[in-house]
């Protein structure tokens, strides 16, 4: 991936994964919450780049001054159009394989909400990883995208064994259980070091 992207020493990051259509208006509130709450910790947003869900989380993590980086495809972003106006910085993945590894290695949390199949393949990508490369934190929240976990696990797409921990997966159903997690992730956090 080339571009700037690189975080401040000791600054976390957030992985935003959203869709560019919410489902409702009390998603995209949320989403914008949610970005309020991680820019309110310290935590630099990244994610697409683009409107819907991503600017909803972008503006609330901009109102708190944090920087938002955009990390998206090198031969795609004329076709998908212009930035959110709260990207601070960007990134150009070669492929999508690249795009969500590069995300998912930067990530000190994964934040997922509904979206259409790309955000599907982020989700599936960030559980994958976050079940067998690297426990990071992952966030489910939003009716649309605890619906989408609760059908995987139903249809058993998602299931704990235990060689297969899912102890790094939470869902979050509102944005005050959203800031109390938070507060809770950082106080460990501050525990452990």
């Amino acid at each position: 991936a080339t571009g700037r992207g690189g975080a401040p020493s000791g600054q976390r990051t957030a992985v935003f994964f959203g869709g560019v259509v919410p489902a409702s208006p009390f998603e995209e509130h949320l989403a914008e919450e949610a970005g309020r709450a991680l820019g309110g910790a310290g935590f630099r947003l990244l994610h697409g780049g683009y409107n819907g869900l991503m600017e909803a989380a972008a503006r609330g993590a901009s109102a708190k001054g944090a920087p938002v980086t955009a990390v998206t495809l090198a031969d795609k972003h004329a076709q998908w159009g212009a930035f959110n106006p709260y990207i601070t910085d960007e990134v150009y993945a070669p492929d999508m394989g690249a795009r969500v590894t590069y995300s998912l290695e930067a990530a000190d949390l994964v934040v997922a909400m509904g979206g259409g199949v790309g955000t599907l393949h982020e989700l599936t990508a960030a559980l994958y990883y976050a079940g067998n490369i690297r426990p990071v934190p992952v966030w489910i929240t939003g009716p649309t995208a605890l619906g989408l976990l609760a059908y995987l696990r139903q249809e058993k797409w998602l299931f704990e064994t235990p060689t297969r921990p899912l102890g790094f997966l939470r869902t979050i159903a509102s944005a005050a259980a959203f800031h109390t997690q938070l507060q809770a992730l950082i106080q460990n956090e501050e525990a452990g070091s």
